[in-house]
């Protein structure tokens, strides 16, 4: 029997509301989305013809698979904060090996970003180093490789030419306003989201977030979970890197650092408990997609950049505040 199906017939309009919103906490999001996306297109009207709607989704893509390593590391009680920088270093990769064609030069991107998600994987789950502090590591880490990489005849200082392939599938367009990068995270998408509700390793996870010790009593292997779980952060790190060079069509050492703290806002934003256990990509997605709305207002405003910063972060701890208190869900 449904919840439904048990509700108090005699429940007013109201309450029926909030226990659909509570029963589908996405509906919420969906309508901050369209009020939002309706605000910003009184400010900015060509925000309602297909090249406005394109230029959002264009961007809203990668950023929500950027997101997609944040969802999948907090639905374990964890967190990425190397997740820019392995996107910067994988799209790095991906172009010095870009004359030896695309299998290699995507292989290589993505044996990279797989790479350090293992270590990031192993720092966590078998040497029990806080998800903040190794990945927060890491990243400086990465910093360092980069900049010693790409300075006079470093190893990452050779070809920075984008792979045709990459420009296509990053910035080139399906059809009308709809952008060739959202065929990635369609598939990206239906992957995690099948992969999280309907696999073993799917399940480990939440219970993982959720309660870790009970899932050992119940034979999980957090550690192997763990390592599992960075590992797919690192790929899905590489393969936003890629994105965001394909839309750009360069490199640069600190291309995808602007977008670290707006992942982790999609994914919090998008139900995601930071606590683990709670959450998934779907509002992850519409997450992301109110954060690429929302910087386009705020880009229209006449301000300076710290005014819109301020603003910025205002609005996303609202829209995290007004998602808990309409769907009634808690952090503990």
């Amino acid at each position: 029997m449904t919840a439904a199906t048990m509700a108090p017939t005699g429940e007013s309009r109201g309450q029926r509301t909030a226990r659909i919103m509570a029963e589908k906490p996405v509906i919420a999001l969906l309508v901050v989305l369209a009020i939002l996306y309706v605000i910003t297109g009184v400010q900015d009207p060509t925000l309602f013809a297909p090249q406005g709607i394109r230029s959002v989704l264009l961007l809203a893509c990668p950023l929500a698979i950027l997101a997609a390593v944040q969802t999948v590391c907090m639905l374990t009680g964890g967190i990425d904060l190397s997740a820019a920088m392995i996107a910067n270093f994988a799209a790095y990769v991906s172009a010095n090996n870009a004359g030896l064609g695309p299998i290699a030069s995507l292989g290589f991107a993505f044996l990279v970003g797989g790479a350090i998600g293992l270590i990031n994987g192993i720092g966590v789950g078998v040497f029990r180093v806080n998800p903040l502090i190794m990945t927060l590591g890491m990243s400086s880490v990465l910093v360092g490789v980069i900049t010693v990489g790409i300075v006079g005849d470093g190893f990452l200082s050779g070809s920075t030419t984008i792979l045709s392939l990459v420009k296509s599938v990053g910035g080139g367009t399906l059809f009308g306003p709809i952008p060739l990068n959202s065929i990635v995270l369609a598939l990206v998408a239906a992957i995690l989201i099948l992969g999280l509700g309907r696999t073993g390793l799917g399940r480990s996870i939440y219970a993982t977030g959720d309660n870790e010790s009970a899932g050992r009593l119940a034979g999980v292997r957090s550690w192997q979970v763990l390592i599992a779980v960075y590992v797919i952060a690192g790929l899905l790190a590489a393969l936003a890197g890629l994105m965001f060079s394909g839309i750009s069509g360069s490199v640069g050492p600190d291309q995808t650092n602007s977008y670290l703290l707006p992942s982790v806002a999609a994914a919090v934003i998008g139900g995601t408990s930071i606590l683990g256990g709670t959450g998934g990509f779907g509002g992850t997605i519409v997450g992301a997609l109110i954060l690429t709305v929302l910087n386009r207002l705020l880009l229209g405003l006449e301000t300076s950049d710290a005014v819109r910063q301020i603003i910025y972060g205002a609005i996303v701890l609202a829209l995290a505040w007004f998602y808990v208190r309409v769907t009634g869900q808690r952090a503990d």
